[in-house]
């Protein structure tokens, strides 16, 4: 089902649950100019309202994933923008917000990276649960290039993927590294040649899931870089105890003793 569409970003929500957000400005590597950010915000808005979604798919539409920022399109783009420590998205800024956006959403997100992952696209793949990363991606923490820092949730999203020295290397230097190495350095989750059908794989797989089971454990799983081991053990417990004999628990354990595909409710 076609669920939104503009000349940026397209996103379908097919029966299962599963959507698919596609950055198709593939004329230019999908490069984030103002439209392409405020088209993204928009799509994650939406999926955040959507009824029955279990999961998200993000990729890019032709030669790349996202080249990055169009820094033509923001040499007069600056006029009226609230300054970038103006949080105007909860805790973040509108440029942080396209990418943090996917792990503030309730459910998982697995995104399907090819061709060139550069600078804001790379953040952006990085603000999703999973990356699948065909291997001969080009990509790089690229802001040092411009005399700029990486600013668009990039610092807060690497935390616990990427060891310290290592992340502070890729940063400082700006160097490009394949999606093979990504593998290695903790910034993809699988290589993969077919990057959308394994995400896709993966993403078909969690929609079979328990819905609520599956939020429950995104929730736990956001809080386990800021918490406390005691905190982390106490959410477990309060996740836990509403799951425990509810209908789609059941329906879970019944399903597998029966070995069929679970009928669960929505959330």
């Amino acid at each position: 089902m076609q669920f939104r569409e503009n000349d940026r970003v397209a996103v379908t929500l097919d029966a299962d649950g599963v959507a698919h957000v596609r950055l198709i400005r593939a004329d230019k590597m999908n490069a984030l100019d103002p439209d392409m950010f405020e088209q993204i915000i928009a799509a994650g808005n939406a999926l955040h309202d959507a009824r029955g979604l279990r999961a998200v798919v993000l990729s890019g539409e032709g030669r790349a994933f996202c080249a990055g920022l169009d820094l033509t399109s923001f040499s007069h783009s600056r006029t009226g923008e609230p300054p970038l420590t103006e949080r105007t998205f909860g805790n973040a800024n509108k440029f942080q917000q396209v990418a943090m956006q996917w792990r503030k959403l309730a459910v998982p997100v697995v995104a399907a990276v090819h061709g060139v992952c550069f600078g804001g696209g790379l953040q952006i793949a990085s603000g999703a649960d999973i990356r699948i990363v065909a291997p001969d991606t080009r990509m790089a923490i690229m802001e040092m290039k411009w005399g700029l820092v990486p600013d668009m949730a990039g610092y807060a999203l690497w935390r616990g993927l990427v060891r310290d020295d290592v992340l502070r290397e890729l940063i400082y230097t700006n160097r490009e590294f394949t999606g093979a190495e990504a593998l290695e350095l903790g910034l993809a989750t699988h290589i993969d040649t077919d990057p959308l059908a394994r995400a896709f794989a993966i993403a078909r797989t969690i929609a079979d899931r328990s819905p609520h089971a599956i939020r429950a454990a995104k929730r736990i799983a956001n809080a386990m870089p800021d918490k406390s081991t005691d905190s982390l053990l106490m959410d477990e417990s309060l996740e836990q105890h509403p799951l425990m004999r509810s209908k789609n628990q059941i329906e879970a354990v019944m399903a597998g003793m029966e070995k069929r595909r679970a009928s669960y409710e929505d959330v």
